[in-house]
């Protein structure tokens, strides 16, 4: 009888144990979608201020408009990209193409900013400044977002990986999930230089 109720003990223990590991990683899971959640907010934000910004650059820039153009399509092109990100941020292939896309956006929008420094009408005109001021902002909480995507993400499939975590996690079909990585060119990434 003693042999009996030590073994129900033990079989209990490790029913529990299963349960503990299995809704931790729901919650690491549930975590990095949430995060992944305020990135989209964000982007939407983005989206949606930038055709204003084109709207009052297209006065001015009249015959740039192959560049407003891009910015355009850039901008179309990130907001499907990010819907379909958002269904299922544990699809690796579709962030990666989310991160493509916003990589070709935020290359667009510099460019459009550089051909802006050469209207100085522009420049000033005081609708233009509130909403480069609040793009800057948003590209702020952007980054913070992604950053906190990325913690989430690395908790996550470290929780996966690491023993004994991943027994549970190859048993229930938990994946990794893919990071937001930056997508600029080495071009890109070379400091910008600076002369007085």
């Amino acid at each position: 009888m003693i042999a009996l109720i030590v073994l129900l003990a033990i079989v209990a223990l490790i029913v529990f144990w299963v349960i503990g590991v299995y809704n931790r990683l729901v919650t690491l899971r549930n975590r990095f979608k949430n995060a992944f959640a305020q990135i989209d907010v964000q982007l939407k934000r983005r989206y949606d201020l930038i055709p204003n910004l084109v709207e009052v650059a297209k006065g001015y820039m009249k015959h740039e408009r192959e560049t407003l153009e891009a910015v355009i399509a850039a901008r179309n092109q990130a907001v499907s990209a990010s819907s379909k990100a958002g269904l299922d941020p544990a699809d690796a292939a579709s962030v990666q193409q989310l991160s493509a896309a916003e990589g070709t956006l935020t290359a667009s929008l510099g460019k459009m900013f550089a051909l802006s420094e050469s209207y100085p009408d522009l420049k000033a005109n005081e609708n233009m400044i509130q909403l480069t001021e609040e793009l800057t902002s948003t590209e702020n909480k952007i980054a913070f977002a992604r950053q906190a995507y990325n913690d989430s993400v690395m908790q996550y499939n470290t929780g996966i990986e690491q023993f004994p975590g991943s027994l549970i996690a190859n048993n229930f079909g938990f994946k990794n999930a893919e990071l937001l990585q930056a997508t600029e060119s080495a071009e890109e990434r070379k400091a910008v230089k600076v002369s007085f």
